[in-house]
């Protein structure tokens, strides 16, 4: 019977495959994920992160999620805004971000402290002034958190909305792991618990605009052009699903229409039903090579710890 599953779902998970493989290519980090045989790296086959962070469909929806909501802060948005390439290429950023992601979770403990060493000399260099005279760095502990937040909450809300039920128990292990790389990176005061997370976000919310920058970044995501075939439907099917995160309070401050919030609905409809073929397409992903370094089943992974 498992034979028989495989053959019938092989013509809808092969397209699947390409698409992923096409958007976010392997093998171009450098890192070696293999070895040394026994390294855990910072998290190990134990922890909540390795479970939600092996969701592909929860983490590109949940990274979309995190840059929407990015672009309500004013000083977190002036280094991208002033310091990146996005609007030439957005692609290339969204692929460096995934990268690192992948890397602090499953590679060994030297490669993440590589990665950790080498994004702390990049935020170094990133500071300047906002339009209105406000200094801005990307080595400050307060902007670092509310990155780091923002992304957590949306992989974690991708996990639990497309993949698999996430309890609140759970969550709050995963923000408790998760944090150990923001701190790495210098932030402090990072929230470790779902509870903690959301009077977080009620307390920046004051510091939060939507403002002419804002609306260009969302813009350029908007039309963002995957190298993947039907690249435009796909975009806007995790554009959608990644929108259906964003806490009731972010979707009005984006001023997003009823007509986007239907169609926000409509992709988290469909990107839930299509997470189980996205897992099946991608057996051979980076937690299954971190757990065969580990010598463990990759599928110790279906169950929470």
């Amino acid at each position: 019977m498992p034979s028989l599953f495989r053959s019938l779902a092989r013509p809808a998970t092969a397209p699947i495959r390409r698409w992923v493989l096409g958007a976010f290519p392997r093998g171009q980090s450098g890192i070696d994920y293999d070895h040394p045989l026994g390294d855990p790296g910072w998290f190990g086959p134990d922890s909540v992160t390795w479970r939600v962070h092996a969701e592909f469909p929860g983490m590109l929806a949940g990274g979309l999620c995190a840059l929407m909501l990015q672009t309500l802060h004013p000083l977190a948005l002036a280094g991208v805004y002033d310091h990146s390439n996005f609007r030439d290429d957005l692609v290339g950023r969204l692929r460096r971000t995934t990268a690192f992601v992948a890397g602090t979770t499953y590679a060994p403990t030297a490669e993440v402290e590589a990665l950790i060493a080498k994004v702390t000399g990049i935020h170094a260099q990133v500071r300047g002034h906002t339009a209105d005279g406000r200094a801005y760095s990307a080595d400050d502990p307060a902007l670092l958190t509310w990155v780091h937040v923002t992304e957590a909450y949306g992989f974690l809300q991708g996990c639990r909305r497309y993949c698999r039920d996430v309890p609140t128990a759970v969550a709050d292990q995963y923000y408790r792991e998760y944090k150990r790389v923001a701190e790495a990176l210098g932030a402090t005061d990072v929230p470790a618990s779902e509870a903690e997370v959301d009077a977080y976000f009620a307390r920046q919310q004051s510091g939060l605009v939507f403002d002419a920058r804002s609306q260009e970044v969302l813009a350029v995501l908007s039309g963002i052009r995957l190298p993947v075939p039907m690249a435009g439907l796909s975009r806007e099917l995790f554009l959608g699903a990644g929108a259906a995160l964003l806490p009731d309070w972010a979707t009005t401050m984006l001023a997003r229409t009823p007509m986007q919030r239907a169609q926000s609905r409509a992709s988290a409809v469909v990107l839930r039903g299509m997470a189980p073929l996205f897992r099946r397409a991608l057996q051979d992903g980076l937690a299954t090579r971190a757990c065969t370094r580990m010598g463990v089943p990759a599928g110790v992974l279906a169950d929470w710890p």
